[in-house]
């Protein structure tokens, strides 16, 4: 099953006391392996999730458990190598995003090996989110299946509640272990194993029980005191500096400017401290930046061999990102928002969708593999495509329109929340799905009217033109 590792998506992690608000956060772009896969915005109903579960891949099959509660959910348009949901809120307001593609090495792998019938990235949320109540219980759950199925790839995974983000690494076949972000501190992750310094005797820790002594009983430790779980279990190699590390680098520098630090280095801390409160359209700007005013950007003016040196966040195989936000304050009806946007990020913005409803907009909902521009996914690879080929022309169009949009989409979930909080409130599910219906109309609309002024102002500027007139 290993030739299913993409090893692509990037990951942003915010304690309750380092957010601007007082939520939690975990993001991710859902990159892949190839620049187009049609992704879907939908909502799982209790009734609609299975008693008995077997994989397309691998072919594992799971009984589960009674009483699976909704969640929302963000699969493939196109099953062939099944449903894929990458994350989600349940109706309890635990959310999840599942996976990142994490490294090991051959030292753990000759211990426990991959197992080919185990489960794997196109399974997690489905196993897991229906059916825990925090984060923690996220943790615990997929440990035990870890344990009970093993898996055929290294996953990274994030759970959150409103007071608790965790982050989990899978180990080996069978193994795992798990760390709880400290409410002050956030994380970039990038395709590595990320967990460092690891206290196995921490109230903020959970592992598999066996999980020292295998370290200890197979001489699997390379330093002289403590357990980095990074250099136990995971790799420091070439690819490393160029594909994951600078990613993690400028997540840093961007939240943390005075970190010290190189763009290759392999040992930035995993846990880190703001030098500010954090805000969605922070983390929003981390997992679309490619390098900005750094020599390494790809649209920037560094030498050639600089700007294709590192591999970029936001590229032309980001399929989705989304914010998964658990706000702390407001009725639990409204805690719970999904942030989501489709395409490359360089000219997307996301949207704030509420995750208590039982249904989603069809412009996000109802992608296929036929190119749809008035389909959410497609039009914004159209946009992200046609920037792509002059970006200096239209930056400024997307940077206008991202502001734009941000505050459209911030007045429509402020008159809503004070609508459901007003006394007068008898229908939260309907005034919710409204509001998302809202969110997608405006998210469409303006995606089309900034793709139609990119053409106009596109037009104008091609090479084959003269400049003679009849």
């Amino acid at each position: 099953m290993t030739d299913r590792i993409h090893g692509s998506c990037t990951t942003v992690l915010v304690g309750k006391n380092a957010s601007i608000d007082g939520s939690t956060l975990i993001a991710r772009n859902d990159d892949g392996h190839e620049a187009l896969d049609p992704q879907r915005f939908t909502v799982v109903n209790s009734e609609q999730q299975p008693q008995h579960y077997t994989s397309v891949l691998s072919q594992v099959s799971v009984d589960l458990p009674e009483n699976p509660m909704r969640y929302t959910s963000m699969p493939n348009a196109v099953l062939t190598d099944g449903v894929w949901p990458a994350a989600g809120i349940n109706a309890e307001n635990i959310a999840m995003t599942a996976t990142e593609t994490i490294t090991t090495n051959p030292r753990i792998q000759a211990i426990d090996p991959f197992v080919d019938g185990g489960i794997g990235e196109e399974d997690i949320v489905t196993l897991v989110l229906p059916y825990i109540h925090s984060a923690r219980e996220g943790v615990e759950r997929l440990g035990q299946l870890l344990e009970t199925y093993g898996t055929y790839e290294p996953n990274g995974i994030a759970f959150s509640d409103g007071d608790e983000v965790w982050w989990l690494e899978t180990i080996g076949g069978h193994h795992w272990a798990a760390v709880r972000i400290p409410d002050d501190a956030y994380v970039v992750a990038a395709n590595r194993m990320s967990i460092d310094n690891f206290d196995f005797s921490a109230i903020d820790t959970l592992a598999s029980a066996d999980l020292k002594a295998l370290i200890d009983d197979n001489h699997l430790n390379p330093d002289f005191s403590g357990y980095n779980l990074r250099h136990i279990f995971g790799s420091a190699s070439v690819k490393d500096t160029v594909y994951n590390n600078p990613r993690v680098w400028y997540g840093q520098q961007y939240l943390t400017p005075d970190a010290s630090g190189q763009p290759q280095d392999q040992d930035l801390p995993f846990i880190m401290h703001a030098d500010r409160k954090i805000s969605v359209e922070d983390v929003k700007f981390i997992l679309s930046a490619h390098y900005e005013n750094t020599k390494y950007d790809p649209y920037g003016n560094g030498s050639e061999s600089d700007r294709k040196l590192f591999r970029s966040i936001g590229l032309n195989r980001n399929h989705n990102v989304h914010i998964l936000q658990i706000r702390n304050g407001v009725p639990d009806a409204i805690a719970g928002v999904h942030w989501l946007a489709f395409g490359a990020n360089t000219f997307n913005t996301v949207v704030p969708f509420y995750a208590n409803v039982s249904d989603t907009p069809a412009a996000f909902r109802d992608a296929t593999a036929t190119f749809d521009l008035t389909n959410m996914y497609w039009l914004s690879c159209t946009t992200a495509l046609l920037g792509d080929t002059n970006y200096d022309l239209y930056v400024d169009l997307r940077n206008t329109h991202e502001l734009e949009e941000m505050s459209a989409y911030r007045r429509i979930q402020r008159q809503a929340d004070a609508q459901v909080q007003s006394d007068q409130a008898t229908a939260t599910g309907d005034i919710l799905t409204q509001a998302n219906q809202a969110l997608a109309d405006e998210a469409l609309q303006r995606q089309t009217k900034l793709l139609g002024e990119m053409v106009t102002l596109g037009s104008a500027n091609m090479t084959l033109r003269y400049n003679l007139n009849d």
